[in-house]
């Protein structure tokens, strides 16, 4: 009977974490550039001595993110960007570290410094990314970016920065809690000068709403199955207890 509880309420307390990543997943279906994270099931046990002595049970891993890429929608706005196929733009994470996203809703703050919607800074090859004021911008698929500036001419264009776009091997990229990616031990990726960003387009979420719906009540059948479980080891030592007490 002890191990009874111990696989029903292991297996519950895992269908919550299995639920809790899942759950992240979906509020972030509308997220631009989000990657989906993973989880994998695994086997495990407690206890020692001989074998029937042990506890086996299941536990959820997170395991990476999804590295499919999300749809891209156009928006026509000058300053949206996606990146095309494998690569990163490269950002200022708020602790001053170089950081990654996929996410290209730049914008402008009052200085002119480049910022995502999140409001990490935007690197260049020589640190973050300022524009001056402009009377039209052009953002290039090698993440140039050129501006006509204020007042004058389309003749009097001129390059004002490069957004920095890496592509590391994404087996040595880990997520933070604040959801930028960064390299596993530290450093940054150098400039890859074979990444291409597409303009006046985002890239989405890659979470599939349907599947993580899903999902969702698939883990919740479970937790019911094992709380049903615990009810039942409790019924049948309610029952034991009491054909003690008779005899």
């Amino acid at each position: 009977m002890d191990k009874y509880i111990f696989v029903a309420m292991s297996g519950a307390r895992e269908s919550m974490r299995a639920q809790a990543i899942n759950s992240h997943n979906l509020a972030n279906a509308s997220t631009v550039g989000f990657r989906a994270e993973l989880a994998s099931v695994a086997t495990r046990s407690a206890g020692e001595g001989i074998r029937s002595e042990a506890r086996a049970f299941a536990t959820i891993n997170e395991n990476g993110w999804s590295r499919a890429a999300g749809p891209l929608q156009t928006t026509g706005r000058d300053l949206d960007v996606a990146v095309e196929g494998d690569g990163w733009i490269a950002v200022q994470a708020p602790d001053g570290t170089e950081a990654y996203t996929r996410a290209g809703d730049l914008r402008l703050d009052a200085t002119g410094a480049v910022r995502n919607g999140a409001g990490h800074a935007v690197l260049s090859d020589g640190g973050p990314l300022t524009i001056p004021p402009f009377a039209s911008l052009v953002v290039g698929s090698d993440g140039a970016v050129s501006i006509v500036p204020l007042g004058q001419g389309a003749e009097t264009t001129a390059r004002v920065g490069r957004i920095k776009l890496v592509k590391p091997d994404p087996a040595q990229l880990e997520r933070g809690v604040d959801g930028l990616f960064r390299l596993k031990g530290g450093g940054d990726a150098p400039a890859d000068a074979s990444v291409r960003i597409a303009s006046g387009a985002l890239e989405g979420s890659n979470v599939n709403v349907a599947d993580a719906m899903v999902r969702m009540i698939e883990l919740a059948r479970q937790f019911d199955m094992h709380m049903k479980a615990l009810r039942t080891v409790e019924d049948n030592a309610r029952n034991s207890a009491s054909l003690m007490r008779i005899s």
